[in-house]
């Protein structure tokens, strides 16, 4: 097989994604290392011939103190190729919690809300083959099973937003090459260097593989075969959904006897699924905490995991939205609620979406003709003006107001498919 140049590459990777999405605006995340700038330049060719509008972005964390002078390094390049560039800053770290964990959500729902208030199609990734080996390598110290071995998805979303990487299958070192050839440099990050960071050590780990014949690319394609393994599973799990599976609003009912034929694997995909429709995209919950709900389900037990709760009821597994995941939780009623629900009526002034909890089911005329669970009515998205209850439309009480699921999780059978 010939091997396709880096602009090859992405344009390859960029066409099989227009067959099912019309092209741009397209939006590029750039750091200024090696990997996102080489992308920009592939990107901004690629664009002028298929006149296609690019918009830039780059994040600063707030955790470097060169994180400023690289966003404006970005922006010149930008610039000189004539496109828009805009910085995202982020200042929620607060000391707490796992640090790389939460830049990186932040980064995505800050690149997510950007690229939907310019109107754009998708967001460009710079990673490539190598991530992709560096990233089977660690999934395997932590001794991961298929997803998480499975290689990154050359079309993901995060943060409800599509996200693209159409390098995964270019080296680093070509992009680098192809910087050099046009005279252009980029910004080393001396983090890159430090041992202390899992993804450096095994980094190094691979230059001593490749000695002994193990390269990125069989790696790669490693991640490559994992990832289809991974597609037949969920497509296992869709065709149980399809046929044992019910949705009532926002809820999921698994019937029981069938639950309990299925093979342990396909169980626990099932139920992670279910918790990532239910409670939203997110890491999914440690192997551990996923075998103890797999066992409560079979075992006929109540729980709670990831935000979601588990119950018995009519010869099913019914798991709904936990009311203390939510609690807190508002959106203005032009905005998604919870990530999945989508509120439209009426309008009016000083209005805002919140969970309808144990007051606001009180307050509904007619609560008990629901047919789902009290607690799960309670986490349900309802209209307030201050404490005043206006709507609660999935228990009933509309005054003109309705809820939908977000386009992409209307189908829990066919939403598994995309995992």
């Amino acid at each position: 097989m010939t091997k396709l140049s880096p602009a090859e590459a992405l344009a390859a990777s960029l066409r099989g994604w227009q067959s099912t999405d019309p092209a741009g605006p397209l939006g590029i995340a750039v750091s200024g290392g090696s990997d996102s700038l080489a992308l920009l330049y592939l990107a901004a060719d690629w664009a002028r011939d298929q006149g296609v509008d690019l918009h830039v972005v780059t994040v600063d964390h707030g955790l470097r103190a060169e994180a400023a002078q690289e966003a404006a390094f970005v922006a010149d390049h930008a610039t000189t190729l004539g496109l828009p560039h805009r910085v995202l800053r982020w200042q929620g770290w607060d000391g707490q919690g796992n640090l790389m964990d939460q830049a990186r959500r932040a980064r995505y729902r800050l690149m997510a809300d950007w690229a939907r208030e310019q109107g754009l199609n998708a967001v460009l990734l710079g990673h490539t083959l190598d991530d992709q080996a560096e990233t089977l390598m660690m999934r395997l110290a932590r001794g991961a099973g298929v997803d998480g071995l499975a290689a990154m998805v050359a079309v993901g979303e995060q943060a409800g937003f599509a996200f693209l990487r159409p390098l995964l299958s270019v080296r680093r070192d070509a992009l680098r090459a192809e910087l050099t050839a046009r005279n252009v440099t980029w910004v080393e990050d001396p983090s890159n260097d430090d041992t202390r960071f899992e993804r450096v050590r095994m980094r190094q780990s691979l230059t001593m593989l490749a000695q002994q014949g193990v390269e990125a690319e069989a790696l790669s394609q490693s991640a490559q075969n994992l990832a289809e393994a991974r597609g037949a599973l969920n497509w296992a799990v869709a065709q149980f959904a399809g046929a044992h599976v019910t949705q009532h609003a926002g809820d999921l009912a698994i019937a029981a006897a069938p639950f309990a034929d299925l093979p342990a694997e396909l169980q626990r995909r099932l139920l992670q699924h279910a918790l990532g429709w239910i409670a939203g995209p997110r890491y999914a919950p440690r192997s551990e905490a996923l075998a103890q709900l797999r066992a409560q389900a079979l075992a006929g037990q109540g729980a709670t995991l990831s935000g979601v709760r588990m119950t018995h009821r009519k010869g099913t597994i019914y798991l709904f939205r936990e009311l203390a995941a939510v609690a807190e939780v508002t959106a203005a009623v032009d905005q998604p609620f919870d990530t999945r629900w989508h509120l439209s009526g009426p309008g009016g002034a000083d209005l805002h979406i919140a969970p309808l909890g144990a007051e606001g089911l009180q307050a509904c005329p007619k609560p008990r003709e629901s047919l789902r669970p009290a607690a799960a009515l309670q986490a349900d998205p309802a209209i307030w003006r201050d404490n005043q209850l206006i709507s609660a439309p999935l228990a009933g009480f509309l005054q003109g107001w309705q809820a939908e699921l977000a386009p992409n999780c209307r189908d829990f059978a066919k939403w598994t498919v995309s995992r």
